[in-house]
């Protein structure tokens, strides 16, 4: 089951939030963080930059449900700048590691794609570090890149700096 979580019901997740962001860091997704990384500083991110938001109204999240817990989860942040209303960034997909291979990403993003349709936001732009899967699952979602830079993040297992990919999608009608 997917939803749309809101600022209310955001402290009734934190746990399953938590757990998912520190997982997924320890597998090696690099979404920002680095090791070491412990549960506390996964809580820290939710509720500092995330739950202020949430309930702004700054960002969309939306959580993947089963196994009575969260499972997966990502962001849609709507571009706030006067010539961008069109845009939105999509932010964080991420399924815990004992959740992967079952279609959650994906249905993830098509519930986050038909929220941004409804916001009238026809082009989502994204990035990934270019050797990530998760840029294979972005291009079968019809993703296109737009480029990549070099030396853009940090590994996060060793001190090396590796390439991101940045990318796309339009959603306008008849695209």
């Amino acid at each position: 089951m997917i939803t749309r979580l809101t600022a209310d019901y955001f402290p009734d997740v934190l746990d399953d939030l938590t757990d998912i962001l520190h997982a997924c860091v320890h597998t090696g997704a690099s979404i920002g963080f680095i090791l070491p990384f412990l549960p506390d500083d996964a809580r820290a991110y939710w509720t500092t930059r995330v739950q202020s938001e949430l309930g702004a109204g700054g960002l969309d999240l939306f959580a993947v449900y089963g196994e009575g817990r969260v499972l997966g989860t990502v962001q849609l942040i709507p571009a706030t700048m006067p010539n961008q209303p069109h845009r939105a960034d999509v932010a964080k997909l991420l399924v815990h590691p004992d959740a992967r291979r079952r279609g959650l990403g994906r249905t993830l993003m098509h519930a986050l794609e038909c929220r941004a349709s409804e916001l009238g936001r026809t082009m989502l732009v994204l990035d990934t570090r270019s050797s990530d899967p998760s840029r294979l699952l972005y291009q079968s979602l019809g993703f296109q890149i737009a480029g990549e830079i070099p030396n853009y993040c940090r590994n996060p297992f060793e001190e090396r700096l590796e390439p991101t990919t940045f990318m796309y999608k339009d959603l306008s009608p008849g695209t």
